[in-house]
């Protein structure tokens, strides 16, 4: 019986990263296609940047909606229907609509993505293990999608070079990833259970009321805020992450034969590595995630001051990609648990969509300003002196880091003093 349980639990969290690891392929086309988008869809660099200023605005308005949707409707029903939706979308975009038709288009992927199905994918991760097992659910969440994302790139890469590289290739690229996110709607429809919502006293359940008293029971958890700062903070370290790509093609010089393989292993591959040793080191090692992140981001403010201070003018470009690879390795093993937290300030668990939309609000807030900030930065300062200065501010932000999750630590251990006693 144990085995069946095990294995049914498993075969759900494939379904999961699966979907996961495909769900932001067409919002996020431009990591594999930014040129052709430009070409053949006839889209300027302020176009897609406007398109994708839409998909955060939707993301970071609508989530104050998930807090009380993600609770309200079944995983079932919430996640499969958002795959599905993400794969019609991606057909409409397939036929290369006028600009309106983009920011509409970016604007729907982010409310089906962002909105309705995120929230529900980290609560389905939740419910699936016990307290010890979050760090390790978590990390190989993200291991799993970075092995999801890379081979569905690079599929469609293939299927680009496959059809000639031109507007038509580009329609069967994102065609191909339309099938796929629809293909595995269905799957998780088929594979996921609907939630079942119980009532005390064996009234009458109401599933507006419950979502609603979950929703007010959630922000009244001051716990649940600073956790939202703590993912906040590493997410805004994370957004520094991009601008590695242009630092070594300036400052070393890195040949355009590269910058597309790094760009892959710096998004996608560094999952693969960061989301196991990070899950492994919370549950195995630190038995605590917020403690782990603390000490990853001690280690993480440290790697990059010392890196600011080594002579990039004399080092090769293998050294420059080995440093910045080995800094984006910390990040993507904090980036892996810094949901496993919820678990920790013991969050109720029929509150737990409730509570990774709050999460999800203030923790990828800084994708608001954290990019334009970093940006507007090596605009006004050209050269290594503006690569230095986004490195000292994610070096602050980890600090920053730092102290929140020291908080954190202090209000969990308040919190368990608190439920022993009882």
């Amino acid at each position: 019986m144990t085995k069946n349980v095990n294995f049914k639990k498993w075969l759900t969290f494939v379904v999961l990263v699966i979907g996961g690891g495909t769900v932001f392929k067409l919002s996020s086309l431009k990591d594999a296609f930014y040129v052709p988008m430009q070409e053949f869809m006839g889209l300027t660099h302020t176009q897609i940047g406007a398109a994708l200023s839409v998909y955060g605005l939707v993301q970071t308005i609508g989530n104050f909606a998930s807090i009380y949707l993600s609770d309200r409707f079944s995983k079932r029903i919430m996640i499969s229907g958002s795959l599905v939706g993400i794969g019609i979308i991606g057909i409409y975009i397939s036929t290369f609509p006028p600009y309106m038709g983009i920011l509409v288009a970016w604007g729907l992927l982010s409310l089906f993505g962002e909105v309705l199905y995120w929230p529900v994918l980290l609560k389905a991760i939740r419910l699936l293990g016990t307290d010890k097992e979050q760090g390790r659910l978590f990390g190989f969440l993200e291991a799993g999608r970075g092995v999801v994302d890379t081979i569905v790139a690079f599929s469609a890469l293939g299927i680009f070079a496959l059809l000639g590289k031109g507007s038509a290739a580009l329609r069967g690229a994102i065609l191909f990833y339309s099938a796929v996110v629809i293909i595995i709607g269905v799957v998780s429809y088929i594979m996921l259970e609907d939630d079942k919502v119980k009532a005390a006293d064996g009234e009458k359940v109401n599933k507006n009321k419950l979502a609603f008293d979950g929703v007010i029971q959630a922000i009244k958890m001051p716990e649940i805020w600073v956790v939202s700062l703590t993912i906040a903070s590493i997410y805004s370290v994370y957004c520094g992450l991009t601008y590695f790509i242009p630092f070594l093609k300036d400052v070393y010089g890195m040949p355009v034969t590269l910058v597309g393989a790094y760009g892959i292993i710096n998004q996608y591959g560094l999952k693969m590595v960061g989301g196991p040793v990070g899950g492994m080191l919370v549950d195995k090692k630190f038995g605590s995630a917020t403690k782990f992140l603390r000490v990853a981001l001690v280690v993480a403010a440290v790697a990059m001051f010392v890196f600011t201070l080594l002579p990039h003018e004399s080092l090769n470009v293998y050294a420059g990609m080995a440093c910045t690879l080995g800094f984006g390795a910390i990040i993507f093993s904090m980036r892996a648990v810094f949901f496993a937290p919820i678990d920790e300030i013991r969050v109720p668990r029929n509150i737990s969509g409730a509570a990774m939309s709050i999460a999800c609000i203030f923790g990828y807030c800084p994708q608001m300003f954290a990019f334009t900030l970093y940006g507007s930065i090596l605009d006004k300062h050209p050269g290594f002196a503006g690569y230095k200065m986004v490195f000292y501010l994610m070096i602050g932000f980890a600090i920053l880091g730092i102290v929140i999750t020291t908080l954190l630590l202090k209000m969990i251990k308040k919190r368990q003093a608190l439920v022993d006693a009882e």
